[in-house]
């Protein structure tokens, strides 16, 4: 990523007039910045106080217009090194102020600059506090973001034409065309760990550091697409399969839902994370459901009722999985949310099953989960047997 000339924001002059509205009505006026013109998507709110460009860049947020609740987004910059994915993948970017300054020493370029280039529109200088309680209140909601037209029926109108979270496969969306292998190119070769273990990696929109700390636990990562079938999978001879993160509603995906009770029922090592693990409850016989404005942050209390931890957990999803599932003997409530008691984690009894909801490889955010990561190398050790 090349430096621009200048690390002030690239746009001068007085910034165009934008609006914000929802499909209830709700209209919000800004400025815009970014790319001009009109983008749609569902409207969520994030709380975490940094780590922006890791959620810009996160695939389980693709289709949603993401509003920060902090007020002032872009201090430090943008860095190659925290990319989750190649590419911006929000369809829209709401603050309070974007910083016309980026000062870090980590820093190759100015958000603004980034968002314009990846064609990202933005609008800022709203209250985002009434727009985050609008949401609590009433819900995540379509919206439009528009710098070109102001008629409130229309853009009402276009938001309420968009695209709808429930019933939408964004899974096939996101994943990768083709299978590939990992290797974790940002760490000396001398500080990885042998690797021991190989592990099949689901893509239902998988972020780099999930990659990079399975890495770290000394696994060979091979990446595979979402429709990969259990038999496919299987075929790689893994000694453990990861169901990645991802976005949209696990319900439509039925081939992933397929392929996790294959390979559950295989007594293949399974770990499942945020719509890898709504798959796996689904696969055990489960239901989902929508939230009413989801769980998107850095600062989220979960309880382990193992061990009656309390861990801060990153969080960045629309849907839940329904306690019905435990109806079933077989399997054991493991996490819950101390928000709002929603399930959070859950595992097999017999078999080498683990599911979270929430994001131990964080990024951003605490580290409290990632002992999750030596829990499946553990598993995977079992199954595998002692060292040769």
């Amino acid at each position: 990523m090349s430096r621009p000339e200048s690390r002030i924001r690239p746009q001068g002059g007085v910034r165009p007039s934008c609006a914000l509205v929802l499909e209830d009505g709700a209209f919000f006026r800004g400025l815009s910045f970014g790319r001009a013109g009109v983008t749609t998507g569902e409207v969520v709110f994030n709380t975490a106080l940094a780590g922006y460009q890791e959620v810009l860049t996160d695939p389980s947020y693709a289709g949603q217009i993401v509003t920060m609740t902090y007020p002032h987004i872009g201090n430090y910059g943008i860095c190659a090194e925290d990319m989750e994915s190649a590419r911006a993948q929000v369809t829209g970017f709401v603050v309070r102020e974007i910083a016309s300054i980026d000062s870090s020493y980590r820093s190759e370029g100015s958000l603004e600059s980034w968002l314009l280039q990846q064609g990202i529109a933005g609008i800022c200088g709203i209250d985002t506090r009434a727009l985050t309680r609008h949401l609590r209140t009433h819900g995540a909601k379509r919206g439009v973001i528009s710098s070109e037209a102001f008629d409130l029926d229309r853009l009402v109108a276009q938001a309420r034409a968009s695209r709808d979270m429930n019933g939408l496969d964004l899974a096939r969306e996101v994943t990768t065309p083709e299978a590939y292998d990992f290797a974790d190119a940002g760490t000396a070769l001398a500080a990885r760990p042998e690797p021991r273990f190989k592990v099949v990696a689901y893509d239902f929109g998988i972020k780099r550091n999930i990659l990079k700390l399975l890495v770290a636990s000394g696994c060979d990562v091979r990446v595979v697409p979402a429709t990969t079938t259990a038999k496919e999978a299987l075929a790689l001879e893994p000694d453990g399969v990861f169901l990645s993160n991802g976005p949209g509603d696990p319900d439509p995906c039925t081939y992933a839902i397929e392929s996790a009770k294959a390979i559950m029922d295989s007594g293949t090592p399974l770990f499942g994370i945020c719509l890898g693990h709504q798959i796996l409850g689904l696969a055990c016989g489960g239901k989902s459901y929508k939230l009413k404005f989801g769980h998107r942050g850095a600062n989220h209390p979960v309880k382990d009722l193992e061990t009656g931890k309390v861990e801060i957990t990153a969080q960045n999803h629309g849907f839940a999985l329904d306690r019905s599932v435990f109806e079933n003997k077989q399997f054991a409530l493991t996490h819950v949310n101390l928000n709002d008691d929603t399930v959070e984690g859950f595992r097999h009894r017999e078999l080498p099953v683990i599911s979270v909801q929430y994001h131990p490889e964080s990024s951003p955010g605490p580290h409290d989960s990632r002992h999750l990561f030596a829990r499946f190398v553990e598993m995977m050790e079992k199954k595998k047997g002692p060292r040769g």
